[in-house]
């Protein structure tokens, strides 16, 4: 089957030798803020005009484009997820079907806390390095070789001197809970987590820490890849991000802050999730903590 790419309705970024980027990395350049419209040429066919002029005006977080040929590779964005029923989740969707049509790869992080200004360049950054990863570490294997170590998982020397996973984005949220430990303002020094895929939607992950005995800090993050793969495993990265958020919250943490959940209402919210099993690819594997 011929991709609306290959009838060229995408659009390639000027070249402008990378004067317009805020950055490049490994044969890409990140542009900011891009409409729709400055990606695809023209109308595509089975869009109406009332639905091109709607979806045209939507903006992306960020591109990354192939930095030889400026044509798009994925269009980012991060934020908030849209309520069900929302004029943003109708907006989002239309946006998605027009992209679908011109067959534009996206990666949308759902997060009430991560933004594209802050986390979306080493998020970028992280992805472009993976996606490098998995195509070189999928070359001239055999079957007799062991697989090659994922990118999450390749193991180096930390900054505190420790071996563990070297590409793990949590691990600053990590060393920081310890020292707000160390400082009285957890109960316990352990970012804890979960992640899991929806059948038919987007990966997610959870992280959380003890405030309190009874009380945590909880974030969530979805990952969604249309027509496109991070390089690792999509609900392995939402979980990474949610710990990035809960970073991102310590460094404000309020001990009773309006946000913090209870940590049996957390515990009954995982049951719930563990019993919908039969909606997750692979079923559930938290079980563990399905006890308070």
């Amino acid at each position: 089957m011929t991709s609306s790419d290959d009838r060229g309705w995408l659009r390639a970024l000027p070249a402008d030798g990378g004067r317009d980027a805020l950055f490049a990395r490994a044969g890409h350049r990140v542009y900011a803020a891009r409409r729709l419209s400055d990606l695809v040429q023209g109308r595509p066919p089975g869009v109406t005009g009332s639905q091109w002029s709607s979806a045209s005006r939507t903006a992306f977080d960020l591109v990354v484009c192939a930095a030889d040929s400026g044509r798009p590779v994925v269009a980012v964005e991060i934020g908030p997820v849209a309520l069900p029923g929302s004029a943003q989740q109708r907006a989002e969707r239309l946006t998605d079907a027009v992209s679908a049509a011109v067959g534009l790869p996206v990666l949308r992080v759902g997060s009430p806390t991560l933004r594209a200004a802050e986390h979306g360049r080493r998020l970028v950054e992280y992805v472009i390095d993976a996606r490098a990863y998995a195509a070189g570490a999928g070359l001239g294997g055999g079957e007799d070789e062991p697989a090659p170590v994922g990118f999450r998982d390749i193991l180096g020397r930390l900054p505190d001197g420790r071996t563990g996973p070297v590409n793990d984005l949590g691990a600053v949220t990590r060393a920081a809970a310890v020292e707000a430990y160390v400082a009285g303002r957890l109960a316990d020094p352990i970012v804890r987590a979960l992640h899991v895929r929806w059948v038919d939607g987007p990966a997610q992950g959870w992280g959380w820490v003890q405030v309190r005995p009874d009380v945590c800090l909880v974030e969530r993050v979805s990952v969604t890849e249309q027509r496109f793969s991070c390089g690792v495993d999509a609900a392995r990265l939402a979980e990474d991000l949610a710990a990035v958020a809960v970073g991102a919250r310590l460094r404000a943490l309020e001990a009773d802050g309006p946000a913090l959940l209870a940590r049996a209402d957390l515990t009954a919210e995982i049951v719930a999730l563990s019993r919908r099993r039969h909606e997750l690819v692979g079923g559930f594997a938290f079980d563990h903590l399905c006890v308070d």
